[in-house]
């Protein structure tokens, strides 16, 4: 039976990532995702809300750098404008340098210091810290041309991505792209020289949704479970996220025959890897208002690596609730106690002193150095038997929670 299971978890797997593009927010491979699984579940008689939201998609064909026919490599920033221009360079390393520097109308290279983690969006509401919005600030108010950023690693927050984007901004109209940081150094050399720069890109207006199936709606109190559906720009995403859509997509079936005291809300989101939370954000507005009601939420994240357990990780959760989970999940030994984590859909209730449980690989952090976000995140990666063992413990959880 289990090898059953595992086969359908692995057709589950293999369809979500087929899908083209991929799963970004706004494509049409996300909207087939999204469509898949409310077809997927609605014969097990869940209630579904797959209402479409507005948000931004982006298409790039590449950019070009180059000067006196010397070309260098850089990539389009995610969701940048596209440009074709000839300017000179200028260079700034720190904030101070950027504050100080007078770059109109030329093309500005950040590198080193100024470039040690990814900016925040500039209106990304859930964590935005001010020397984000400061350096956004002075971006908007110098006005280069356009932004060249030197960058190099930084696993924790954006994966595996060797350089990365400093800037992931739909918000932002200033065109930019990015290239390793030893370019940065290079090109910093030949400050005020012309460089012809074009980034052929564009922004496109599209639609997603966010799919969110119900059992026994009209209950007093609801169990949340999550997993975000989308994908990183062009990442096949089969552990980051199609391995924890299908542990819901299991849960689900599992989950049918609940006949709990409970409304049982399996939602796949769709916004994780997006500049805006688009997802997230229609979510909390529609159903912000039901926050009181959740007797736990539980979010499922780069789960079933081929590598080591499952790990389970708590937030805000009473000591009385926290110790009966754990005394529910102790017979499933493919679990372990792993580290908190901040970046996933668990916040979006964390942060709102809801009790959460995050799900995700004991291995993570090898992931984010050397997977996540990248071409290299394919199903080979994804134990299937590990998702089914995942799913198991998540419908022994929820059958046995009592009343708050």
């Amino acid at each position: 039976m289990d090898q059953d299971r595992a086969a359908k978890a692995q057709s589950y797997l293999k369809t979500l990532c087929a899908v083209k593009p991929n799963r970004r927010t706004g494509s049409s491979g996300n909207r087939d995702a999204t469509g898949f699984f409310a077809g997927a579940v609605r014969p097990y008689g869940y209630e579904i809300d797959a209402t479409p939201f507005q948000c931004l998609d982006h298409v790039s064909a590449g950019a070009s750098l180059t000067q006196q026919g010397q070309a260098y490599r850089v990539y389009p920033s995610p969701y940048t404008l596209g440009c074709d221009l000839f300017a000179q360079l200028i260079a700034v390393s720190t904030v101070a340098e950027l504050a100080g520097v007078d770059c109109g109308g030329q093309i500005l290279l950040m590198k080193d210091a100024i470039c040690s983690e990814q900016l925040m969006p500039k209106n990304f509401v859930f964590y935005n810290p001010e020397h984000h919005q400061q350096i956004i600030a002075l971006l908007e108010s110098c006005r280069p041309a356009a932004i060249i950023t030197a960058t190099g690693e930084q696993p924790e927050q954006v994966g595996a991505l060797v350089p990365f984007p400093l800037i992931v901004d739909g918000d932002f109209d200033i065109p930019s792209v990015y290239c390793r940081d030893d370019l940065g150094a290079t090109l910093a050399a030949r400050q005020g020289e012309p460089f012809q720069l074009e980034i052929d890109a564009r922004r496109l207006r599209s639609s997603a949704t966010n799919v969110i199936a119900r059992l026994n709606a009209g209950a007093a109190t609801k169990i949340v479970l999550t997993a975000h559906i989308d994908a990183y720009e062009d990442s096949i995403g089969a552990l980051d996220n199609a391995s924890g859509i299908v542990v819901l997509l299991l849960c689900a079936e599992l989950l049918s025959a609940y006949r709990g005291e409970h409304c049982i809300e399996i939602a796949a989101l769709n916004g994780e890897d997006h500049y805006s939370a688009a997802g997230q954000m229609d979510y909390l507005e529609r159903y912000g208002g039901e926050f009181a009601q959740i007797l736990l939420a539980i979010n499922i994240d780069d789960i079933g690596y081929t590598r080591g357990r499952s790990a389970v990780s708590f937030y805000e959760c009473p000591p009385p609730l926290e110790s009966q989970v754990r005394d529910i999940l102790r017979p499933f030994d493919g679990l372990v106690r792993g580290e908190r984590w901040f970046s996933g859909d668990h916040m979006i209730f964390v942060q709102r002193r809801v009790p959460s449980v995050a799900l995700t690989s004991e291995f993570m952090p090898e992931l984010m150095r050397a997977v996540t976000h990248t071409s290299a995140d394919t199903p080979a990666l994804v134990d299937c038997h590990k998702l089914v063992h995942v799913a198991d413990a998540l419908h022994a959880l929820v059958e046995s929670l009592p009343r708050r």
